[in-house]
């Protein structure tokens, strides 16, 4: 199979005839900021109309699963006035498609889709020019319905689209082609069929490890049982004799190979390695003091008045220490590539979030220049931020290069545990004074190891500060301040600091007496906010009382990356086994403009199923730096039985940018169940997970005892 590159002529060649100019997208890095993201401004890298009148998209993002197909050939079909089942979507091919930064931070909709909207809105422009001159009609007398432009004085005047572009590449171009105004668009109407759907439910859907070359081979690689440990030795005698295998050493690669995976698994067993693991003392219950101990100096985040004044005003100081411990990521598709060198090319299948930066490290990892590797990222089974690192592809592609074989590396379920990068544990210390009028008179808040990520509050206190020390961000933190591998997580410092701080305000809430709704209305001056809070209030038919009144209900705020959210529940305990039944949860989600309705209420769904996993059982254990963890024997996500009543409330803010739904809605999820657990027994959770064993620890403590 020749892994070619396709040239801007030969792409034209293979592809057909129509409208599409191939864009050598740039080896830009993952670190590219996201306020200039580097992408092509001729809209012919997005967009090409066929001899059928079919429009194909192309675009750098990846299907994980979060709908970002969909959602994008909505943008699509919307802008140009055409079908959106006549819009075909071609994504992560870095052979054909634009570069891309990544498919992370909820930024397909959020970032992307403001750069795909507008080159549509050229192309459409530049077609309606090139339709005036053909129907001898001005522009404005134009109208556009299912890619067919036709003259509003003269009906039966009309052209297609296919016709305007008549297999030609097209040079023209319009200045300053504006989107449509917000108010039309249609996100709210009825959403259609997702692009992906047919694909999944039927078994089509190809993921990189369903990839299938004549002549592969699969391999095993050895890799350090604990993060850091050197590899002093290896014994690879026994596993070498097996019919078949091939072992090959390449520096610090040791990799096991053979033409079928079960016997490269019996011949990696029989490799006997000597490692010097780095010293770590830390586990996963003094990882907590370990991380305060050890962090770097504390950033400021935000800061606000003085908060020797405010102490001086308040008449009660209440401070607690909040806990999160590390947590995996736990997607079913484990990370996945299959690599084939030939000369010096390289085509690569992965399961990655970041083709492009994939395409660099690989063309690093053999000495091939970057145009010559071609990264295909398909289906995705699943990534929450995990699938932005991990060694599989250039492991397979220094193999594939020195076997001269397609290769493939997939990563078992125990190095997923072992490997991945989690969302770290972090702790934050928040202390906070009333008044004698039960109003916040300061705000002290301090976090350690998690980031800065939506650390500060977005409640009115006079005097206020916030600061973080260490960071979900590897680079950012000392050598050994995380035993463990972190990264990014579905809003890793994110769900953190909402659980820090929703918890700290319904604290406060019922110190004062108030009802924990109440009392953050009362603190919030800002618009968006309220008006959630007062919609959530609403759908729940929330019941104002002070807590803990034995309903076992809860509420949780959160502002993420410009989304803005408002969660309510109804829980019950069994308080005999610490058990959680989660009932019923609103949520009520303002992500400005909504692009695609069903994709958002999945979103929405998935986040909160994924918050009661951190919420209440899931934890990686280890000791000194050997995750323990290995499998969802020890690791429990939540099953079908567990997931509750999920109504979605989605609210428009015109006005606002756009912003994206694939991280904000899980963050509010651990405060959310952690109130709605006092509210239900009066034991309050500092720490998550908030397992049955903490839970029952703590409603046996004595009344008052934090």
């Amino acid at each position: 199979m020749k892994a070619a590159q396709p040239s801007r002529r030969g792409f034209l060649a293979v592809s057909g005839t129509g409208l599409y100019v191939f864009f050598a997208a740039p080896a830009a890095g993952f670190q590219q900021a996201a306020t200039a993201p580097g992408y092509p401004s001729d809209w012919n890298a997005y967009l090409r109309i066929g001899g059928d009148g079919r429009v194909t998209c192309f675009t750098g993002k990846v299907e994980l699963g979060q709908g970002t197909t969909t959602g994008l050939a909505l943008v699509v079909a919307e802008e140009l006035d055409v079908a959106f089942d006549s819009v075909d979507m071609v994504m992560a091919d870095t052979g054909v498609c634009p570069w891309d930064r990544a498919t992370v931070g909820s930024l397909g909709i959020m970032q992307f889709g403001p750069v795909l909207r507008k080159a549509a809105a050229e192309a459409r422009a530049v077609l309606l020019e090139m339709a005036a001159e053909r129907l001898g009609a001005s522009a404005g007398r134009l109208r556009v319905e299912a890619g067919i432009v036709s003259d509003s004085l003269a009906p039966e005047k009309r052209v297609t689209y296919a016709q305007l572009a008549g297999g030609k590449r097209i040079e023209r171009h319009v200045q300053e082609a504006q989107p449509k105004p917000v108010g039309s668009h249609q996100g709210e109407g009825p959403s259609p069929w997702r692009k992906d759907a047919t694909d999944k439910i039927t078994g089509k859907a190809k993921y990189s490890a369903d990839v299938i070359l004549p002549g592969m081979l699969y391999a095993r690689v050895l890799r350090a049982p604990v993060l850091g440990a050197k590899l002093k030795s290896v014994d690879t005698g026994a596993a070498a004799r097996l019919p078949g295998v091939r072992v090959i050493q390449d520096g610090d690669l040791v990799a096991v190979l053979h033409q079928r995976p079960d016997v490269a698994v019996d011949a990696f067993e029989l490799l006997k390695a000597d490692f010097e693991p780095p010293p770590s003392a830390a586990d996963d219950e003094t990882i907590f003091d370990h991380l305060v101990k050890n962090a770097p100096a504390a950033q400021v985040v935000a800061e606000k008045g003085n908060l020797a004044d405010g102490e001086k005003r308040a008449t009660a100081v209440i401070e607690r220490r909040y806990r999160n411990g590390y947590i995996a990521h736990a997607f079913l598709e484990t990370y996945s590539a299959l690599v084939h060198v030939e000369g010096d090319r390289a085509t690569v299948w992965a399961s990655t979030q970041v083709p492009f930066r994939t395409k660099a490290e690989v063309a690093q990892a053999i000495g091939v220049p970057a145009d010559n590797v071609r990264v295909i990222a398909s289906y995705v089974g699943g990534a929450f931020g995990g699938k932005c690192y991990g060694a599989p592809p250039v492991d397979a592609a220094r193999l594939s290069r020195i076997a001269g074989k397609p290769v493939q590396v997939v990563l078992s379920r125990a190095e997923e545990f072992r490997f991945g990068r989690m969302c770290p544990a972090a702790v934050v210390d928040v202390r906070a004074g009333l008044t004698a009028e039960g109003r916040l008179a300061f705000w002290d808040y301090r976090a350690y190891g998690g980031g800065p990520q939506q650390s500060q509050s977005f409640y009115d206190a006079p005097d206020q500060r916030t600061t973080s020390a260490g960071s979900w961000q590897q680079s950012a933190n000392p050598p050994g301040l995380h035993p463990l591998g972190v990264g990014t997580w579905r809003g890793p410092a994110g769900l953190t600091n909402t659980f820090a701080r929703e918890s700290h305000i319904d604290i406060l809430a019922a110190h004062t007496g108030a009802d924990p709704v109440e009392f953050r209305l009362r603190h919030l001056s800002d618009r968006r906010m309220r008006r959630a809070l007062e919609n959530a209030a609403e759908r729940f038919g929330w019941p104002p009382s002070k807590a803990p009144s034995g309903r076992g209900v809860g509420v949780a705020c959160g502002i993420y990356t410009g989304t803005y959210m408002v969660t309510m529940a109804q829980l019950d305990v069994d308080q005999k086994t610490g058990r959680v039944r989660l009932n019923r949860v609103v949520f009520v989600h303002d992500q400005g403009k909504t692009v695609f309705a069903d994709g958002t209420r999945q979103q929405i769904e998935g986040s909160v199923i994924m918050g009661m996993g951190y919420a209440l059982s899931e934890e990686v254990r280890f000791r000194g730096g050997e995750v323990l963890t290995r499998n969802f024997d020890s690791y429990e996500i939540p099953r079908f039985s567990a997931i509750p009543k999920i109504e979605t409330v989605l609210l428009d803010s015109p006005e606002a940018p756009v912003t994206g739904c694939g991280e904000p809605p899980v963050i509010t999820i651990g405060a959310l169940l952690a109130n709605a657990i006092h509210d239900a027994t009066g034991a309050r959770m500092l720490r998550l997970p908030m397992t049955p064993e903490r839970l029952l620890a703590e409603i046996k403590k004595p009344a008052g005892e934090a």
